[in-house]
């Protein structure tokens, strides 16, 4: 039986017309197909499955937290308290990627926005932002699609990072600000959708806010200001993209996803690496 991914299609970067994925050349304009755009875009394929993309953010989480660990395993914590076993040390931390006032004023990490929704400072707060991920991410990805959940994903945890910057916030690690962009655009879709069906999912996701707000008030060392950044990003970036049932995706939130992707791979691979160089070299 012939293979059916020998005949998927891809957009041409030059004509936009549709041709085979493997053509090295388009045969309408003759733009050249280089192998590293071909694997650029076999991996967007990939990713277009929302249960593939969803492992893939979950997967990078696990990574970076792995490399936290390594980077300084004498000082990680260790504990029968589940809210700081396995934690790294806060240097460990600033060195791959940790965002805030101290890393971006003084050290002039403005790429930690992106690097700081990738770390977490112990096995409990990883572990619970990923079963929210696991739960909330079909969600976002069956109702607006993949390519606008992981832009609403990687653009809310930007923003709601860039809110605690502003306010002031010294030094913070989560994936929780891009969490609660996935919440605000699941409570933009149930507002905006009649019938039972969206009045069910405004319900279940403003109490899962309305909780999560209780909880950042009554627990020491949350940072609210990512959460509320972030969740008004995405409501925000929920209504201007809109969901499937409005409007359809097309190529500029495909590319919009591309953008978010190779930015976050770019961040992750080049904190990982100085800091592994800064650790074999000290």
């Amino acid at each position: 039986m012939e293979d059916p991914s020998n005949h998927r299609a891809i957009i041409c970067t030059q004509c936009r017309k549709l041709i085979g994925a493997d053509e090295p050349r388009c045969p309408f304009c003759g733009a050249s197909q280089s192998p590293f755009q071909r694997r650029i875009r076999s991996m967007m394929l990939r990713l277009s499955d929302e249960q593939a993309a969803i492992r893939a953010i979950i997967y990078l989480n696990i990574a970076m937290y792995a490399i936290s660990l390594l980077l300084n395993p004498r000082t990680v914590g260790i504990s029968f308290n589940p809210l700081t076993a396995l934690s790294p040390s806060n240097g460990s931390l600033l060195l791959i990627g940790a965002t805030g006032t101290i890393p971006i004023d003084e050290l002039n990490r403005w790429w930690s926005l992106v690097s700081a929704n990738y770390l977490h400072g112990s096995l409990l707060h990883i572990f619970f932002n990923m079963a929210a991920l696991s739960q909330v991410g079909p969600l976002i990805a069956r109702e607006y699609g993949t390519w606008r959940m992981i832009s609403i994903y990687t653009l809310s945890g930007i923003a709601g990072f860039a809110v605690s910057y502003l306010a002031g916030v010294n030094f913070t690690i989560g994936a929780s600000a891009a969490l609660c962009g996935l919440l605000g655009a699941a409570l933009y879709f149930g507002k905006s959708v009649k019938g039972p069906y969206g009045r069910a999912v405004y319900r279940q996701i403003g109490g899962w806010v309305v909780g999560l707000a209780i909880f950042g008030l009554i627990v020491p060392g949350i940072n609210n200001w990512a959460h509320g950044g972030g969740l008004v990003a995405g409501i925000a970036i929920g209504w201007l993209s809109g969901y499937s049932d409005a409007k359809r995706q097309t190529i500029f939130h495909q590319a919009l996803a591309a953008v978010c992707v190779a930015a976050t791979i770019i961040v992750l691979a080049g904190a990982a690496g100085s800091a592994l160089y800064y650790l074999l070299r000290g």
